[in-house]
């Protein structure tokens, strides 16, 4: 097994991770790193949760420049303002260990302050392209000095109809630096900004994909006036848990019901406030909350490991959206449980969707909160104890 040094990390940098437990590169860190520290243009085909973030965040710490006032000397553009934050918070420590500045700005946050810091000064910066082409435009920022920019999420800026604003802002960035693009894909869209690029290194990690049999699927049939008692069942028996809603209303609707219920629960959708939406993700990942409830656009770009059952409170509508749900769960070879609950009306859909997943075979059972299958549902087997 190959060390950071082996791959050419500085001592400074391997010794940050170190002090954080990182001792092990993984796949898309072992197959990225030498070229990236050597300056190339790189693409990385990873999904969330495969370490990508080191895998761009310490070369761009190693090569990155002294910023200027309002001149930042790396870009790291994120689709949303919650991997915005993530991104930074992970860099900032290797940014202390090598005297680099990493600063973030995105939208719903005030404007002033992220003015304020660069004007003082920042070597990294992180932003959501939305927020950075509003300071650009004011005169507070200037991509002039940028040397290293980096794409990560390259696909959800595609869904999100962020592809314009990347364009806009590469277009900005002196040519001859250094572009690193990671995406879970490289075609469509995507692969007009590989095509920008100077004969980058490919490289792809093709098992970090979700796949239905990395984890336990239960599909429950429910009543609509019972749904709220059996999620927070579910959700009691479990640990951390992610559901998904397919409207803002529904997701701030049950996560009162489940706070009714004495379940530990939070709303995660756009309306919500940053702070808002901040707090939320800080009481999930440190478990004081355990339950998050959010919209599929929210849930983009959130990273949080063992999050140990996905419900589908409302069934999605493709196999890519039932795939890219129930990957936040059995991640880094942990098991994990995929709840999709199924009203009357919904059988039909719901059934397309298996046959389309390879999950036909799992029937759809009946259930209501106060079944005694809800304490254990991946030790149930379905298929053998159809009630």
């Amino acid at each position: 097994m190959s060390t950071f040094a082996d791959l050419g990390v500085p001592a400074a940098i391997a010794d940050a991770l170190a002090s954080k437990g990182i001792t092990k590169p993984f796949p898309i860190q072992r197959m990225t790193l030498p070229d990236a520290l050597a300056g190339r243009d790189i693409t990385g085909k990873a999904q969330t949760g495969s370490g990508k973030t080191l895998a761009f965040g310490i070369p761009t710490m190693v090569r990155a420049g002294r910023g200027t006032s309002r001149r930042p000397s790396a870009l790291i553009l994120a689709p949303t303002r919650e991997l915005a934050l993530q991104i930074a918070a992970e860099l900032e420590p290797l940014g202390a260990a090598v005297d680099r500045r990493v600063g973030v700005v995105y939208g719903g946050a005030s404007m002033e302050i992220q003015i304020t810091k660069l004007k003082r000064g920042i070597d990294v910066l992180v932003a959501t392209p939305g927020r950075l082409i509003d300071l650009i435009e004011r005169g507070e920022a200037d991509l002039g000095g940028i040397g290293i920019i980096v794409v990560d999420e390259a696909d959800r800026m595609a869904d999100l109809g962020f592809f314009p604003q990347v364009e806009w802002l590469l277009r900005h960035v002196p040519n001859g630096g250094q572009t690193m693009l990671f995406s879970a894909t490289l075609d469509g869209a995507v692969g007009r900004l590989v095509n920008r690029m100077t004969n980058p290194a490919v490289h792809a990690v093709e098992d970090a994909e979700p796949t239905v049999e990395s984890m336990t699927h239960r599909f429950i049939q429910v009543h609509q006036m019972d749904k709220a008692r059996l999620v927070g069942r579910v959700a009691e028996a479990s640990g951390r848990t992610l559901v998904f809603c397919r409207t803002k209303r529904a997701c701030d609707r049950l996560a009162a019901d489940l706070v009714k219920l004495g379940v530990g629960a939070w709303p995660i959708h756009g309306d919500l406030t940053q702070s808002q939406r901040e707090r939320a993700l800080a009481r999930f990942v440190d478990g004081s909350q355990p339950v998050l409830v959010a919209t599929d656009i929210a849930a983009r770009g959130i990273h949080v490991d063992e999050v140990e059952t996905v419900i589908h409170y409302d069934p999605p509508e493709d196999p890519k959206s039932y795939l890219h749900r129930s990957g936040r769960t059995a991640r880094a070879g942990a098991s994990g449980l995929v709840v999709c609950l199924v009203e009357w009306n919904q059988q039909l859909a719901v059934t397309q969707l298996q046959r389309r997943l390879g999950l036909v075979d799992i029937p759809q059972v009946e259930m209501l909160s106060n079944d005694d299958r809800l304490a254990d549902l991946a030790g149930w087997d379905p298929a053998v104890q159809v009630a």
